[in-house]
């Protein structure tokens, strides 16, 4: 027993296949990187009353801070910058609404007018088709419909109800969004300073040049957003008052918001454009609708889009319809419309990150101004002469 030697095992990693190791160690990998953005995702689901309005003032901010940066490179104050900017802004954003629900109200009874009438054309046409329907079918159908909403009042009512306190959810939102603007506009740049101080502090500067390149992006798909919502919202507009439709110019407002959701909004604020133009001037017009809203489409998909957005955010037509799917289903609107700006920081930080050839930034990092500089690390005396 005492000569008995017991052989030295192999070791299993070293006898599974390459391929096979490969794929565990990136299976594992990704299980965690899912896992832990699944949690990530249920933490942001119930402190959504406060993500939500945190990324529209950054969104804002991205539109806006270039402003207040200029005004202070001229020689105005920080403060009184960022209180131009913001009272100029919402003087802009209050005078737009004011006049597009003043247009929709002048035109309210006119379009009203022009459905009744479109109405009344509809039912002498349909009881003309071979379809045969008589006034009495479709006072029997609207008759139903009647009897529907009655049988569901109360759901209706708690829908109601629950409208009311997502109303109250907004005005605070509104509130905090307006909030972390100020903050965003005037020391921006603290906040950042203060948020990679989480980073360990070899890497503080790589991080800190990725999240500079991330915001950089960011304030470039605002712009080329925009600017392509103008020119959408010109377009069509401009379409729509020539065939005459009722309230072309808040048709043409709406355009502009939609603007702001890539490809999907556009096309759903062209389809209301389209639809008003049927109920009030026929189907002809409506197909010329039709025409004008593709025709303002393909200028944006195939000039606007990679001109501009291309340039800025660097991504592929195929990841902004991804982006916009999956942040819909998520989240509804409000997924969709932060989806693509969400994508594309992520695109360039992660870029700048991986990048090893990028230069470091010159300017070090300076410490927050109530924050004492870090103390020099102990280093060994160097040698001399006499020693």
């Amino acid at each position: 027993m005492n000569d008995f030697k017991i052989a030295e095992r192999d070791d299993a990693v070293s006898a599974l296949p390459r391929a096979l190791r490969v794929s565990a160690a990136l299976s594992w990998r990704t299980l965690v990187i899912l896992g832990a953005v699944y949690v990530l995702g249920l933490v942001l689901g119930q402190i959504y009353v406060v993500v939500i309005p945190v990324a529209i003032a950054m969104l804002l901010s991205a539109l806006l801070a270039p402003l207040v940066a200029g005004l202070a490179r001229r020689g105005v104050p920080r403060a009184l910058a960022t209180a131009l900017v913001l009272i100029g802004g919402l003087a802009v954003v209050g005078g737009v609404l004011t006049f597009v629900i003043s247009a929709f109200i002048d035109g309210f009874p006119d379009l009203q007018r022009q459905v009744i009438a479109s109405l009344t054309a509809l039912k002498t046409q349909l009881a003309e088709s071979p379809l045969q329907i008589n006034d009495a079918q479709i006072d029997n159908y609207l008759q139903q419909a009647q009897d529907w909403l009655q049988a569901n009042q109360a759901m209706l009512t708690s829908g109601a109800l629950s409208t009311a306190g997502t109303f109250g959810n907004f005005l605070t939102g509104l509130v905090l969004a307006l909030f972390t603007l100020i903050y965003f506009l005037h020391d921006g740049r603290g906040v950042w300073l203060f948020v990679i101080k989480l980073a360990p502090k070899h890497v503080r500067a790589k991080v800190d040049r990725a999240g500079c390149r991330g915001f950089e992006s960011l304030v470039g798909y605002v712009r080329a957003t925009a600017m392509v919502a103008v020119v959408d919202a010109l377009g069509i507009g401009l379409g729509l008052v020539i065939l005459g439709v009722p309230l072309a110019i808040p048709l043409a407002a709406l355009v502009f918001l939609g603007g702001f959701v890539p490809i999907v909004g556009a096309v759903a604020s062209g389809s209301v454009a389209v639809l008003v133009a049927l109920v009030t001037k026929g189907w002809v017009t409506a197909l010329i609708v039709v025409g004008v809203v593709l025709l303002v489409q393909q200028l944006e998909g195939n000039v606007l889009q990679p001109l501009l957005l291309g340039r800025a955010v660097q991504l592929h037509a195929l990841a902004v319809v991804l982006a916009i799917s999956i942040g819909a289903v998520v989240s509804g609107i409000v997924g969709a419309l932060l989806a693509v700006p969400l994508v594309a920081v992520l695109n360039a930080s992660i870029r700048s990150l991986v990048d090893e050839d990028e230069p470091e930034p010159e300017v070090p990092l300076e410490p927050a101004p109530d924050e004492p500089a870090d103390p020099p690390e102990d280093k060994e005396p160097e040698p001399t002469a006499d020693r």
